[in-house]
This record gives C-alpha cells, sequence and structure tokens, in this order.
C-alpha cells in the first residue's frame, strides 16, 4: 500500500508488515500495546519496555548510531522511525534495507495522530482508535493548573538544557496550563547562558535523558532562588503513545503538589 508518513514521505508498505524494527522507545512500547507481539523483530537499547516483552528481542543499536547490519540482518519488512529520535543519515540507509516510516511528535495532538498512523500501517487501526480514546479519557480527568504557572523543564546539566519548542514536553506544559519561561529561547532545547534572564515560579528537574537526583536541588536552587524546584518523572513528559495513559493521573498528582507547594 502507498502511505505518507509524518513527513510527507511517499512509502510503498506491506499490507501486512510481519517482521517490524522499531527504533523509538515509546514507540516500541505502543506497538506493543496495539497487540504486535511476535510481529516485531528488533529493537535499539534504549526500547526497554515492555520489558518482559522486549528482553528477547535482538538489539540493533542506539537510537542515534542503528547497526545497519544488524538490521540487515534481520530482513524487516518495515522499519518505524522517529524524526526526533532518529538521524536523517540513518533513514537513508536504513530505506536501502526496507521502508522506513518517520514519525513525527512535537505536540500532544501529533502523538495521537502518530497512534492513528502506527494502527493504520499494522493492521492495527481499531486497536489504536480503542487507545487514542483511552488517552483522550484520561487526560480530559486531569486538572488544569488554577493560574499559569512559569515553569522551566531542565532535560540537561553542564550546560543546562531546556525543553523548550516546540517539543513535546512543551507541548505537556501548555496543556497544564503553565507557561513554558524556556519557549522564546532559540532552538527546541537551548542552552541556559543566562539564568538571570529567566524568571521562573517552578524548575521542573527530570528523571531523563539527564538523570537529576535530589542532591541536585541545591545548585539549581542557587540559580533560581526565587522558584520552588521539583524533581519529576521524564518518561511522563517526554513519552508519546500508550505511557500517556498512567502519566495523565500522575500529572494530577504533580498539579495537588505543586499548589501545595505554591
Amino acid at each position: 500500500m502507498l502511505q505518507s508518513d509524518s513527513l510527507g514521505r511517499l512509502l510503498t508498505l506491506p499490507d501486512n508488515p510481519s517482521r517490524i524494527v522499531s527504533l523509538c522507545p515509546s514507540q516500541t512500547e505502543t506497538l506493543f500495546a496495539l497487540g504486535l507481539e511476535g510481529r516485531i523483530i528488533g529493537r535499539t537499547r534504549y526500547c526497554i519496555h515492555p520489558a518482559d516483552k522486549v528482553a528477547h528481542l535482538p538489539v540493533v543499536g542506539g537510537t542515534k548510531k542503528v547497526d545497519l547490519d544488524t538490521v540487515a540482518a534481520l530482513a524487516p519488512d518495515l522499519i518505524i522511525a522517529e524524526k526526533e529520535e532518529n538521524t536523517q543519515e540513518d533513514v537513508e540507509k536504513l530505506s536501502t534495507i526496507a521502508p522506513v516510516y518517520v514519525t513525527k511528535n512535537e505536540s500532544y495532538d501529533e502523538a495521537l495522530d502518530t497512534i492513528h498512523r502506527l494502527g493504520v500501517i499494522t493492521g492495527k487501526e481499531a486497536e489504536a482508535q480503542q487507545l487514542v480514546q483511552a488517552i483522550e479519557a484520561a487526560w480530559a480527568a486531569v486538572p488544569q493548573a488554577k493560574r499559569p504557572l512559569r515553569v522551566l523543564y531542565l532535560i540537561w546539566r553542564k550546560p543546562y538544557m531546556a525543553a523548550g519548542r516546540p517539543t513535546f514536553i512543551d507541548s505537556i506544559l501548555h496543556r497544564l496550563g503553565w507557561i513554558n519561561v524556556a519557549a522564546s529561547l532559540p532552538g527546541r532545547y537551548p542552552t541556559i547562558e543566562d539564568p538571570s534572564a529567566l524568571d521562573p515560579e517552578v524548575v521542573l528537574l527530570c528523571s531523563e535523558p539527564y538523570p537529576y537526583k535530589p542532591s541536585h536541588i541545591p545548585e539549581v536552587q542557587a540559580l533560581w532562588p526565587q522558584a520552588h524546584v521539583e524533581m519529576v518523572r521524564g518518561d511522563y513528559f517526554a513519552w508519546y503513545g500508550v505511557r500517556m495513559i498512567e502519566a495523565a493521573a500522575y500529572f494530577t498528582h504533580l498539579q495537588k503538589t505543586l499548589e501545595t507547594a505554591l
């Protein structure tokens, strides 16, 4: 079948792919949630969920450096990549092995669109629609902030880097009713050159990609002494797909935590 991926690339895909290599952790987890166990034959080392199902799958390298020979040896009939997670160079090289369907997930709405797309190209459209409905129902119960908190979401240390826009994280911050103070900085993940130029009420320290620990709070607090510093689950802010369901309950709790703290 002919299908356009999220980047508008027209691809000829198998009608019922049975040998799928997935190169994005959150999408690998979502593919299993769609009922594709047995048809996924390869994943990256960062595709660690669902743990019991991916443990036996061959590893084809990392998200930024895919082992092309390993992928070729698996003889996939479909490779699923993601614009931010995987490089254009790898996508082009992998395209000589099998069709590479690339998704783009820079917002809440694009994440839901990706689930639908994955369902269409894998013959799991009904399951995808059910998953989208479950996510929408879960998020309908997430309260908006009572007032628009100015939030800084740090993703890296040495140098400090933040989630800017357009990014999935920024979309989640906005959906929670918060203002992303890094959104005005240049780049999707800007380096914080001048901490004093930002005035966050809340600084969020993620658990991934940089594994912030409570021991980092004092140094961050010294940069923004007026702000409340909170440790948060990075996967719930950055993983699109099926994990968005359990993330909804987490954000409901986080809203209450911040209301109490502030």
